[in-house]
């Protein structure tokens, strides 16, 4: 049995830096199953991570590379499961090998990434370090703590952070929030299954999606703690709610197949079938996020009373991202603003204040700068378009939005703001009047003008749709859903 390590896979199938490629490296060795204690290749197969094995002290560590794991048998390459990534978890394991594998401090010198020569040298010739586990990483790591230090700058670069993490910025950044938030101590979690759960949680976005991946669940999770950090959430919500708000983000858009409702419902797909053609994709990472926490075990310590509460809150938070109730929900909130009956102190209004906090969330791509909004936009818009030409190919009504020879982004993103982003915000400006509110408004304001510059260039071409009209006259129901919108 041969385990090998093929470097360069990326998330998102990203490619690889030149500069990462030469400091960053995989292992290939030759062992006997024994060495791992698990006579079963499957069971090898399921370890995340790299293997650095010291025969000096038979001991074997896992470490965090680049790469998905393979097991290469008679039978061929065995891979992890779909949409894997490494633990970032350094484990201990502590075993006899039956056979020594002589490797030349050279070629495992050019395979580890070690983060400087002169670490990797002392290493080699016996000499401990201070910290044996610390020896990867240590530029990347320390460049993506510095960037969770800032966390709640709306400003924050979560393209960047996930680049730093190596694909890994949900896993990163959720933990470093519940941790920072002290949920962790407060809630008596385990660390190993919160690790285990974010993990899960990270596999089960589609890095094939170009918009609804574990990306985009980051920086849904980090918009919603910027809202969590607003005075009147900060002073009203417990600890309770913030961890349930916190999990709802990070799970908002789990296992999200890429394609709206109307397409699951047309295809006949049994998801449709399952949840009877109502908000079928959110009742799906609704039930999928309950699956993970259970499976995970990182409630179990709690009453189950309380892990119903939980599992039932996170279902009312995630839901409430439907697109096609969007009307519903902005209604309701319309009328607690005019009557200014929105209480703090009673946990019905916080909840669905969270609800209104997590919908602001997955639709606030219009709200960052232009640089970070723009390349949502591409990203969402070429999802929409993949969905076209899967329609097209199979001969379905290609569904709106979605047929790339037709539709532009430019009016996509206008009509978008016009009927949809703008009418929440300003709502949520009303409830939170803050500075976040009114740079949020404004960055809004600021992309769309930038939007109708770039579709008057495109209006020279002869093409005098009017994108607000063709938006307004779609029915929400039939939307590609970005943030789908969910």
């Amino acid at each position: 049995m041969e385990v090998c390590y093929q470097l360069p896979v990326l998330p998102l199938d990203r490619p690889v830096p030149q500069h990462v490629l030469s400091r960053r490296g995989a292992i290939s060795f030759s062992s006997s199953s024994a060495l791992f204690g698990c006579p079963n290749p499957r069971q090898l197969s399921q370890r995340r991570g790299a293997i650095s094995y010291d025969s000096s002290d038979q001991t074997a560590l896992y470490i965090r590379m680049l790469g998905d794991v393979r097991v290469r048998s008679r039978a061929g390459f065995e891979p992890e499961r779909r949409g894997s990534h490494p633990y970032i978890d350094f484990r201990i394991l502590h075993s006899q090998s039956e056979t020594e594998v002589p490797l030349s401090a050279r070629n495992i010198r050019r395979l580890l990434s070690f983060q400087r020569y002169l670490r990797s040298s002392r290493f080699f010739r016996g000499i401990a370090a201070q910290n044996s586990l610390y020896i990867l990483d240590d530029d990347y790591n320390g460049q993506a703590k510095c960037m969770l230090e800032k966390v709640g700058n709306w400003n924050f670069d979560i393209f960047l952070l996930d680049r730093l993490t190596n694909g890994n910025s949900l896993i990163s950044l959720t933990f470093h929030l519940l941790n920072q938030q002290g949920l962790i101590e407060h809630f008596h979690l385990d660390m190993v299954k919160l690790r285990r759960f974010l993990v899960m949680v990270q596999e089960d976005y589609h890095n094939q999606n170009p918009y609804h991946n574990a990306v985009h669940a980051a920086d849904v999770t980090q918009a919603m703690y910027c809202y969590l950090r607003e005075p009147k959430l900060a002073k009203n919500c417990t600890k309770w709610d913030v961890l349930v708000g916190l999990i709802a983000a990070a799970t908002h858009d789990l296992d999200h197949p890429g394609v709206n409702q109307p397409f699951l419902i047309k295809t006949n797909h049994y998801l449709a079938t399952l949840y009877k053609n109502t908000s079928v994709l959110e009742n799906h990472h609704w039930r999928s996020a309950v699956g993970l926490l259970r499976e995970s075990g990182v409630f179990t310590h709690m009453p189950l009373e309380n892990r119903q509460q939980m599992e039932n809150q996170i279902g009312c938070l995630i839901l409430a991202t439907d697109i096609s109730r969007q009307n519903e929900y902005l209604s309701q909130f319309r009328i607690h603003l005019d009557k200014e009956d929105l209480c703090m102190d009673n946990a019905d209004h916080r909840l669905f204040i969270l609800q209104m906090a997590l919908k602001c969330a997955d639709i606030c791509n219009p709200c960052r700068t232009w640089e970070l909004s723009k390349q949502w936009s591409e990203k969402v818009t070429e999802e929409f378009f993949n969905q076209g030409d899967v329609e097209r190919k199979y001969k379905l009504d290609v569904s709106p939005l979605c047929d790339r020879r037709k539709e532009k982004m430019s009016d996509i993103q206008i009509g978008f703001i016009t009927y949809l982003v703008e009418p929440l915000f300003v709502e949520w400006a009303r409830f939170s009047n803050t500075r976040l509110s009114q740079t949020m408004l404004g960055h809004v304001g600021l992309n769309k003008a930038s939007w109708k510059g770039l579709q008057q260039e495109q209006s020279s071409s002869g093409d005098d749709t009017d994108p607000d009209h063709a938006f307004e006259e779609t029915d929400l129901d039939t939307l590609p859903q970005e943030g789908h919108i969910s």
